[in-house]
């Protein structure tokens, strides 16, 4: 997906991934201006931007300069993630709406 694509995917939605190798998930509520608020497993919350970037769609938290970029395809089931960063090459799977809440225990920014 490029940025448009994924852009109108999740803009105003909170969406639930799952990760496909140990099944653990995560949270991510997407704002207005491609700004973005994480929740881990663990309930650190931190908020950050994405971006497109060489055909990925990366993102950049708060208090952590390393770009995190995403291979984004578009799958019947919902969006499908690899991580493209670095090794080892994470894969996530985009769960079906639900109402889950972002859980954050220490709002790291």
């Amino acid at each position: 997906m490029n940025a448009s694509e994924f852009e109108a995917h999740v803009e105003g939605r909170t969406v639930t991934y799952q990760y496909v190798f140990d099944k653990s998930r995560g949270i991510e509520r997407y704002l207005p201006g491609r700004r973005v608020m994480w929740s881990s497993r663990t309930g650190i919350c931190q908020y950050g931007v994405w971006y497109e970037s060489k055909g990925d769609i990366c993102f950049r938290y708060d208090h952590d300069p390393e770009p995190k970029c995403w291979s984004v395809f578009d799958e019947a089931d919902g969006i499908r993630g690899v991580f493209t960063t670095r090794a080892p090459f994470t894969v996530i799977k985009e769960l079906p709406d639900a109402d889950d809440p972002l859980i954050c225990s220490d709002l790291s920014s």
